[in-house]
């Protein structure tokens, strides 16, 4: 068996409500999803297809390579079929593993626990085999195991990414309540921006928008900011193909970005999204400005887009606060910004009325369990919205 080149099927998780966008990805590389369900996309693939996938989506968090599918009522079983897989094609005896998992199960009650198991089964099955044992641990920083078990029914996979591929690398310095760059992407890419126009982002924090932005326009992909995954730790990993990949990426890269504006009335949220956005190397795409939101510069044309992310706030001394800002938001766009798309990034609908403009669409999202959507706003010269 080789699981470099061997077909499987393939999972593709992502934050509930991003499936749309990371199926359409999916659909632009080329593959071929055979079903998305609310937090993920399946296609059939190749290790050395998984390692594409880690490279260009950004809108996704795990890339899973399914290695078999189980009954399981037991932790026992689940001991049993884990330690009859043939480990020594995926992991090396003297290497390093991990184990995850996701557990809808009456019999467990602490995932851990089931980690353990496989643990066990893992290192059991090597000491039979090799009189040796790969060490293990919580560190995503080698070959991780997966394990996803529901009711009587547990696939076991290989997590080809590691580390969330929802965090793009460069947010070092991730500000106040941080949108996560997977999220950023996907509400870009759900709106109108052609990525030839002005972007702009007042209020922007920790820069993720507008560093999302100017990544998009240019067509960096997230494989660019990073150079360490779990693929690269499993036996048979073809670093040709992985060469290969990379070189493709850079060479997609473009010359041209649009105006990106962004800009907060704190110096030390800019001087942090400037920081970030110089880790992406998009720093000199990106005009930052120390101001009130209203006085944010709007090139003169139009056919933009303003996007703005608020605060929602919790308390209701926050929220009596913030009904001002909202009022000011909607003020901003009508006075400053005819020509316009407005968004509006929320998840407080009753603040979002103090905007005062109608919405053309609302698209929903989650952001940290939270409930939120992406408010459209045309902002037609001469017309009353």
């Amino acid at each position: 068996m080789d699981v470099s080149r061997n077909k499987s099927r393939i999972i593709v998780t992502c934050l509930k409500r991003l499936t749309p966008w990371v199926e359409k990805e999916i659909s632009d590389l080329g593959f071929k999803p055979l079903r998305s369900f609310s937090t993920g996309v399946e296609l059939h693939g190749t290790v050395n297809d998984c390692i594409r996938l880690n490279l260009n989506l950004r809108c996704a968090s795990q890339v899973l390579y399914l290695l078999r599918e189980f009954p399981a009522r037991h932790p026992n079983d689940v001991y049993r079929y884990v330690k009859e897989f043939p480990w020594e094609v995926a992991i090396e005896p003297d290497g390093y593993f991990s184990v995850t998992s996701n557990v809808w199960q009456d019999s467990i009650t602490n995932n851990l626990f089931v980690n353990v198991r496989i643990k066990d089964a893992i290192a059991d099955r090597f000491r039979e085999k090799t009189g040796k044992r790969p060490d293990s641990g919580a560190e995503l920083n080698g070959v991780v195991v997966h394990l996803y078990w529901k009711d009587n029914r547990a696939l076991l996979f290989l997590d080809t990414t590691g580390p969330s591929m929802a965090r793009h690398g460069y947010r070092k310095q991730p500000g106040k309540a941080p949108m996560l760059e997977a999220l950023a992407a996907a509400t870009i890419l759900a709106g109108k921006w052609n990525r030839r126009t002005p972007f702009i982002n007042p209020m922007c924090g920790s820069g993720t928008l507008a560093i999302e932005a100017a990544l998009l326009a240019t067509q960096r992909k997230p494989g660019l900011l990073r150079s360490s995954y779990a693929f690269q730790h499993i036996v048979g990993y073809d670093p040709a193909c992985y060469e290969e990949e990379l070189r493709k990426l850079k060479n997609e890269v473009a010359d041209f970005a649009p105006e990106i504006i962004a800009s907060d009335i704190r110096p030390e949220a800019v001087a942090e999204a400037r920081a970030n956005a110089k880790r992406a190397e998009v720093e000199h795409l990106i005009r930052f400005e120390v101001c009130d939101f209203p006085d944010t510069t709007v090139p003169s044309g139009g056919n933009g887009v303003v996007y703005f992310n608020p605060e929602y706030g919790e308390r209701l001394g926050e929220i009596k606060e913030l009904e001002t800002t909202y009022k000011r938001i909607g003020d901003f766009l009508k006075q400053k910004c005819t020509g316009y798309t407005g968004y509006v990034f929320t998840a407080n609908p009753e603040l979002a009325k103090k905007i005062g403009l109608r919405s053309s669409r609302k698209t929903e999202f989650y952001s940290a369990q939270l409930d939120c959507r992406l408010m459209e706003y045309e902002l037609y010269a001469g017309r009353k919205t």
